[in-house]
């Protein structure tokens, strides 16, 4: 028996076929249409291609960004803009012939890494997604926590927390607000706090390499990030107090990040003692596609 995973993205659509132990025995990719009704067609399509091999009527899990309204069952916020106000999930049941399971992108992260990744055996995970935005998903018991509306683990769009005077001015962001917290830790946050203060258009990946090589003002630009992501993880821990948090997404690589984290941890959080751990996710770019499958429980058919 296999699962298949969907990791529907801006750019790209993946599919993977994973065996009951968790090992991806079939991997496919096509360039992600820009289009609702194509994006439904190429779904289709990896699905086909894969059941020509592994036979038909496999249990099908979808990563999808944003999400989809508990009360019209449309999809919202979703950058893929596209999918927005359609009756995504649906349509690609129609489409499939078969019931399927979807949950935001930064959910299947969080699923694949609490099942068998950086997170597993530990009972409340929290997954964040530090990249061009800022996502988040929580697992209990090795299973996803969805919430009221359907936006449990979105601490992205909350405000960062202490702020001082090198917080200062917010910057606002796309969902309306100002200050949130994506618009510090995701990469054009990062780069655009760098070059307000010290000017140039260096982007994460450069800034967290001239820190590596010694360059001063690249080290504060880092030392203030580490700061900002410990003072949000430390507000979410204060509520949830999660066992792991597991960072992916593109940051999520930077030198050092979970160590300087779990660093300054212990200055803003409401207890005498950290326990939680600050974790690198182990399945990478995998993650989401993996934890789009994993939506099926092993023994589903």
């Amino acid at each position: 028996m296999i699962r298949i995973g969907i990791d529907l993205g801006g750019t790209k659509i993946e599919a993977v076929a994973m065996d009951a132990d968790g090992a991806i025995t079939e991997r496919r990719r096509v360039p992600a249409p820009q289009t609702y009704p194509d994006c439904l067609e190429a779904i289709a399509g990896l699905v086909t291609a894969i059941e020509r091999e592994f036979g038909r009527g496999n249990p099908v899990g979808i990563g999808h960004p944003g999400s989809i309204s508990p009360a019209t069952g449309l999809m919202r916020n979703a950058n893929s803009t596209w999918l927005n106000d359609q009756p995504f999930a649906r349509d690609i049941e129609a489409t499939l012939g078969r019931p399927v399971r979807l949950a935001n992108d930064a959910d299947c992260f969080t699923l694949s890494e609490a099942a068998d990744g950086a997170g597993e055996g530990a009972k409340i995970v929290f997954g964040i997604i530090l990249g061009t935005g800022v996502g988040g998903g929580i697992a209990i018991d090795g299973k996803l926590l969805h919430g009221a509306q359907g936006i449990a683990g979105e601490w992205g769009h909350n405000p960062l927390p202490w702020p001082d005077e090198s917080d200062r001015p917010a910057a606002a962001c796309w969902c309306g607000q100002s200050g949130c917290l994506e618009t510090w830790l995701s990469g054009p946050g990062l780069a655009r706090d760098h070059a307000s203060r010290n000017g140039g258009e260096l982007d994460a990946a450069a800034i967290f390499a001239a820190a590596e090589a010694g360059d001063a003002a690249a080290r504060s630009s880092v030392t203030l990030h580490s700061d900002r992501l410990a003072r949000g993880i430390a507000s979410v821990l204060n509520i949830l107090d999660a066992d792991v948090v597991v960072l992916g997404g593109g940051v999520s690589n930077a030198p050092g990040l979970a160590e300087r984290v779990t660093a300054r941890l212990p200055d803003f959080l409401f207890s005498d003692v950290v326990r939680t751990r600050i974790v690198t996710h182990r399945h990478g770019d995998s993650s989401g596609v993996r934890g789009a499958a994993w939506l099926w429980p092993a023994e589903a058919k």
